[in-house]
């Protein structure tokens, strides 16, 4: 597997020198945003259910239609099934933040469910709103340093633009 490590080694094997000061401070930049990465990936861990529990208490008052839309839709298996789908793109952040790029999020979340989204006539806009709680009104994992909260935010707003 790629990574800004391997490929620093190899252009400076490649070009038949060591790796110049440059080439080690983009990997020490790599380093320290992986591990930022990874904080927040452990932070959202350790907060998932909050986080997931209030950005749905949200959905449900700008979109309460969902909360009393018939019958079938005012059970507690059928809010249990929206605070459900809301964690699993909590989780599939969680799971981006990890390996550093935006796979997880691409292949599971965003191009599946669009799909069964549009499919099924279910509109995209409460959970577009549930993430955007989660981003903007301070519904993020605490007691992160500001690299890791950026990563995280960077996530979010990727989820955001991708499901509007």
């Amino acid at each position: 597997m790629k990574s800004v490590v391997t490929t620093v080694i190899a252009s400076a094997d490649a070009a038949g020198r060591f790796p110049s000061t440059s080439d080690l401070e983009s990997v020490q930049g790599s380093i320290q945003r992986a591990a930022a990465r990874l904080e927040a990936a452990e932070k959202l861990a350790a907060n998932l259910d909050a986080v997931a529990k209030e950005a749905y208490d949200a959905c449900i008052k700008k979109y309460p239609y969902l909360n009393n839309a018939g019958e079938a839709n005012s059970t507690d298996t059928f809010k249990a099934k929206c605070a459900r789908d809301i964690k699993h793109y909590l989780r599939l952040i969680q799971y981006s933040l990890v390996v550093g790029g935006t796979g997880p999020l691409d292949e599971w979340g965003i191009a599946g469910q669009r799909e069964v989204y549009r499919a099924l006539g279910l509109p995209t806009a409460p959970y577009v709103e549930a993430l955007s709680f989660a981003r903007n009104r301070g519904c993020t994992p605490r007691d992160m340093s500001a690299q890791a909260l950026t990563e995280y935010n960077a996530l979010l707003d990727y989820a955001i633009n991708s499901l509007s």
